[in-house]
């Protein structure tokens, strides 16, 4: 009875042993991605300007997969701040994701008048930082987290987490910098590891940077943190927002509104929201009378500081008899 029993437990674990071999044979048979590194190569000060242009750009996630962006063509301007609005499955994250090649997108992607798809991946995806939804921390220590190839010296690393509120709490750590961090930063709250992801980005000083729904899961304090050292310290970026929140895009340069993988509507939130036909419009009234009234407000702030700074005071648009501000809006429009 023994030996049978042993048998059957040795035929099972076999069975979960071969499963296994299976797993593996399986990630053989991908197929590959492109080189990581190819004979056009940028210079070491690319992109200088983050500009990014898409052209008749289409994505899928695989050979067979659906169109998740269709015919996308936009271009963001150098240092433009630019918020990325959508339901559910509008395409938000894919237009990242084909920024990014992990998927070959059908088309053209220009940064800075290099083609993405004429470069190797380590070249591209080094000088784009991203924030995502889900802050990635790694197993080993804290500085590895900030610094995993050894660039910055400790004095730019406790500089750095000092701008992102996190210096106290990683003095308070029994090794301090060198704290072995426990799997996936579990030891973190999630606004703590976000912050992480900040620093990492405030130290690459790329030119452009994605920030991937990243306030969705924070407190209002951490999100306001995140918010404030955006601004200050990407102020000569090109910075890409997909936003949950409308409230932390309402005063970007432009907002762009997908819909099922097209682009919809691309302009100054205060245009868009002129129109009541528009998709941001009517996303913004469904958040109810009074947070649609601030965000508007927000909106107009933000359009006549940028275009008519005369006409602030103390915070407040005042409207002078010699400016026509229905004007402006159409000038605005016809510009762009």
């Amino acid at each position: 009875m023994g030996m049978f029993q042993w048998g059957v437990r040795q035929s099972a674990e076999v069975e979960n042993l071969m499963i296994s071999v299976e797993r593996v044979m399986e990630y053989t048979e991908l197929e590959k991605e492109a080189p990581w590194e190819s004979n056009k190569r940028p210079s070491a000060e690319w992109p200088s300007q983050g500009v990014i242009a898409f052209e008749n750009v289409n994505f899928t996630y695989s050979l067979d997969g659906p169109l998740v962006l269709r015919h996308f063509s936009v271009l963001i301007k150098s240092k433009e701040k630019v918020g990325i609005v959508g339901r559910t499955g509008a395409g938000k994250s894919s237009l990242i994701a084909a920024l990014f090649r992990l998927a070959e997108p059908k088309g053209r992607i220009w940064i800075d008048k290099y083609l993405t798809s004429e470069l190797g991946l380590h070249d591209l995806r080094k000088k784009i930082s991203i924030i995502p939804q889900e802050p990635v921390l790694f197993t080993g220590t804290m500085r590895k987290n900030l610094d995993p190839f050894n660039e910055y010296t400790d004095e730019e690393l406790w500089n750095v987490l000092e701008e992102v509120q996190l210096k106290e709490a990683v003095e308070e750590l029994p090794d301090k910098m060198e704290t072995q961090l426990a799997e996936s930063g579990s030891n973190f709250s999630v606004g703590q590891r976000q912050l992480v992801c900040l620093a990492r980005a405030i130290l690459k000083k790329n030119r452009i940077l994605i920030i991937d729904e990243a306030t969705a899961n924070v407190d209002p304090r951490t999100d306001e943190l995140i918010q404030k050292t955006i601004r200050e310290k990407f102020a000569q970026c090109t910075v890409l927002t997909i936003a949950h929140r409308l409230n932390t895009i309402i005063d970007s340069d432009r907002i762009m509104v997908l819909d099922a993988g097209r682009l919809k509507e691309y302009n100054e939130p205060y245009i868009l929201l002129q129109e009541k036909e528009s998709l941001l419009y009517k996303m913004v009234q469904q958040l109810g009378k009074a947070e649609a009234a601030a965000l508007i407000e927000t909106a107009k702030q933000v359009y006549f500081s940028k275009t008519y700074p005369e006409v602030i005071q103390n915070g407040q648009v005042v409207i002078d008899s010699s400016i026509d501000a229905s004007s402006g809006l159409i000038i605005s429009e016809t510009a762009l």
